[in-house]
């Protein structure tokens, strides 16, 4: 099985992409490079959809951990939705993503954005 990335217009500066499959040490580099450009566009927050993954590897998680470092500098943020059980306890064991910036839905993760956005503008500090 291969490695299918489905990337989403931007909306309201929020890059939304769906992956399926295996993220592997055969098909991480088509992420690598699938993101790239999205994340030289600088968004205000990459979500990924996970609900289609089947497997991670450690190839796997260390293309999301560059994604999340290439947000940083900017103050994005990365976030998973739909995580099959598998996934989320890869992720969690290696802390990839921390487990308050994944979500059940695209839905909390649009409300969490939401409510980010108006903090910031109405000048609360960030959690």
């Amino acid at each position: 099985m291969t490695l299918e990335i489905e990337v989403y217009p931007p909306v309201n500066g929020n890059q939304y992409v769906m992956l399926g499959g295996r993220l592997d040490t055969l098909s991480h580099t088509q992420l690598d490079e699938a993101l790239a450009p999205m994340l030289a566009a600088r968004p205000q927050a990459l979500v990924l959809d996970l609900a289609h993954l089947d497997y991670i590897s450690s190839a796997g998680v260390r293309s999301i951990l560059k994604a999340r470092k290439a947000l940083a500098p900017h103050e994005g943020r990365l976030l998973v939705v739909h995580p099959q059980e598998q996934i989320r306890k890869v992720i969690e064991i290696v802390q990839a993503v921390p487990m308050d910036e994944i979500f059940e839905s695209t839905a909390d993760a649009d409300a969490y954005l939401d409510a980010l956005q108006r903090r910031i503008l109405e000048g609360e500090e960030e959690p």
